[in-house]
């Protein structure tokens, strides 16, 4: 059932058009890391950080993620225009910088420490050090590259119009690329309505809609689950997972390569890491999970993950407690998934869509994913901005 209203009201209003924005005070630069959600976060946080310091936003140049190798840009995951149009009356933004500016790229501040680069913004800045630190080095060069700059931008304590901005961007502005937003829709109707199965042309098994059915039933609901149980996500966590010494050693190798000793659970035993909740739910346990939950054979399951570690092994007695368990790949033709294929990003931006249709929403373990599923959801839920369309 639908929540109750819990006193949810919206913070996004209509910003009075005006003839002309301030002139600018020079260019803002951010480079966003991790996955889609965080990457998502920063994007809120620099067009807010351009307000406070009325910058020039360079479209964000997002990092190629070291565990999944995704070199998607901006311009693959989100349609530009649209991003620019809806806050043409906030910020000014540019996707390229002018040519005497032409210098500053990654790898320029990647290669030496920089004059226009500011590295050492802390966790949850003010407004007021931006303004005391980034303005200045706008004043003397023009522009100004922040880097690293997740989460570097407080949510608390913020003056009203930067907190509406924000939403404004995440609810508003940030709507995927029409291929995302076309194959999402085409999930979510397959997994809604009674399905046969078929096979393309490469002998793939996918899922096709029926719309008109034999039973007389209307659309299906069904639960996303996000398993965030990737080979990165087992490493970080430094916890044990039943797979013997082979699973440890080649974890411990992995976790040394690509954290390069920063997991801080790695001083804990397991038996504490499991006592405190640190370890994130394998497939066999959400399962168990779902069932004492009372979810049952029936239940139509959507996997919203990238690679499960262990693969089809791993989750093959989630898929004996739960049969109508689907994913992108058992749902789409091969062709349909062409344009995702190889892309992290984009693939994670398809199941975002789908989760924000679902009937239900489970996490196996807290993260970007789920606080950004929460927020919408609740805003969604209490239908308070807009149509489906409108949030995505």
């Amino acid at each position: 059932m639908p929540l109750s209203n819990q006193g949810w009201k919206p913070f996004v209003e209509p910003t009075s058009t005006s003839s002309s924005l301030p002139e600018s005070s020079g260019y803002i630069q951010v480079f966003l890391d991790g996955g889609l959600n965080q990457q998502r976060m920063g994007i809120c946080d620099a067009v807010a950080v351009a307000k406070i310091l009325n910058a020039t936003l360079v479209i964000p140049y997002l990092e190629v993620n070291p565990v999944w190798q995704d070199t998607s840009s901006f311009t693959d995951i989100f349609d530009v225009d649209h991003f620019v149009n809806v806050l043409k009356d906030d910020i000014s933004i540019v996707s390229e910088l002018p040519d005497e500016y032409a210098w500053s790229t990654r790898e320029y501040y990647a290669s030496a420490i920089r004059s226009t680069r500011v590295k050492n913004a802390p966790l949850h800045a003010s407004a007021n050090w931006y303004l005391e630190n980034v303005s200045p080095v706008l004043e003397s060069y023009g522009i100004a590259a922040i880097s690293p700059f997740s989460h570097r931008l407080a949510f608390d304590n913020m003056p009203i119009e930067i907190q509406r901005l924000r939403c404004k961007v995440n609810f508003e502005a940030l709507v995927f690329v029409s291929h995302v937003r076309s194959l999402g829709e085409a999930l979510v109707s397959r997994l809604r309505y009674p399905i046969v199965e078929s096979i393309d042309a490469v002998g793939t098994k996918y899922l096709r809609q029926v719309v008109d059915t034999k039973d007389g039933h209307g659309a299906g609901k069904f639960v996303s689950l996000h398993l965030r149980f990737d080979k990165d996500m087992a490493a970080h966590s430094a916890c044990d997972f039943g797979g013997g010494k082979a699973e440890k050693l080649a974890l411990a190798k992995y976790r040394q390569t690509i954290w390069q000793g920063r997991v801080m659970n790695s001083r804990f035993t397991n038996e504490e890491l499991r006592n405190q909740g640190r370890c994130p739910l394998t497939p066999e346990e959400i399962g168990l999970l779902l069932a004492a939950l009372g979810f049952d054979n029936t239940t139509r399951l959507y996997l919203a993950s990238h690679k499960v570690y262990g693969g089809e092994a791993r989750i093959a007695a989630l898929r004996q407690l739960f049969p109508y368990m689907e994913d992108k790949k058992s749902l789409a033709s091969s062709a349909e998934r062409a344009q995702i294929n190889g892309k992290a990003s984009l693939s994670a931006a398809v199941d975002y869509y789908v989760s924000m249709h679902s009937d239900i929403f489970i996490s196996a373990s807290p993260g970007n994913m789920h606080n950004a599923m929460v927020r919408i959801i609740a805003i969604y839920r209490q239908n308070l901005i807009g149509s489906r369309q409108n949030i995505f």
